[in-house]
């Protein structure tokens, strides 16, 4: 009888590790009198086993911030970091890589495959990278997920709510470093929104896993450890701590 090994979780981080971190980074789009400046030098360290969120008005660069710490969008200049990786030093296919093993990804979208069970869209990272799921872990996360009676099921038999839960176990599901969550419940009613965000902070607080998340939304922010304020390219605050109201009042000095 095999047996199960009593912490399946990936073992928590260092206290002053990092996970991530943009270096004097700078993303410019057009040029002469047309260009935009949608990151204007940010520099930010992103600590292994924290729940950041990211905020600002539309425009702020919030976004695009995101998608160049996770090797999706080429910086203008400046470097992003992956634990101890310069991602502005790696080919396309050594990116490529190190996006499949070490980074997970939660869009709002939830970008399910249709023709794939519940559990297959879970490992499919993994299995792309020809690698076995830790069926210790991924019993942890399904359980912890509540997507037991749910593996069998295509995502078009489940509800948003459970297709988002599948997305984010689907993150966990290979330890990565940092997941990366895109306005994760963008799509989602209240109530599964607040399963959601208590799943991921869970994922944060007992797993040691690292979040950094991009919203709108001063309810979700207020589940992370601190929230990254942007306005027009810039970093210009930080809230640690953050309750709704708190981040609230200060989203009201932008008037957006």
């Amino acid at each position: 009888m095999s047996t199960t090994a009593p912490d399946a979780a990936p073992p928590a981080p260092a206290p002053t590790a990092l996970a991530a971190r943009a270096i004097d980074a700078v993303k410019t789009y057009g040029e002469g009198d047309t260009v935009v400046h949608a990151l204007a030098g940010v520099t930010v360290d992103l600590r292994a086993g924290e729940y950041t969120a990211i905020m600002g008005p539309s425009g702020s660069g919030k976004s695009t911030l995101m998608h160049c710490l996770a090797g999706l969008d080429d910086l203008t200049s400046g470097s992003v970091w992956i634990e101890g990786t310069d991602l502005t030093t790696l080919s396309e296919k050594e990116l490529t890589r190190l996006r499949r093993d070490r980074i997970g990804f939660v869009f709002q979208a939830f970008n399910l495959i249709p023709t794939l069970s519940a559990e297959e869209n879970i490992v499919l990272p993994l299995s792309l990278a020809g690698a076995e799921p830790d069926q210790a872990w991924f019993d942890q996360v399904v359980t912890t997920v509540g997507l037991g009676n749910r593996l069998k099921h295509r995502p078009s038999e489940l509800s948003g709510g459970q297709q988002q839960r599948v997305a984010v176990a689907r993150a966990l599901a290979s330890k990565p470093a940092i997941i990366f969550a895109d306005e994760p419940t963008g799509n989602l009613d209240s109530r599964s929104s607040a399963e959601i965000l208590t799943f991921m902070r869970q994922a944060v607080t007992d797993y040691g896993q690292t979040i950094v998340m991009v919203t709108h939304d001063p309810t979700a922010a207020s589940y992370a450890d601190r929230v990254l304020i942007l306005a027009d390219g810039n970093l210009v605050h930080e809230i640690l701590q953050p309750t709704t109201e708190s981040v609230m009042d200060f989203m009201k000095t932008f008037g957006d």
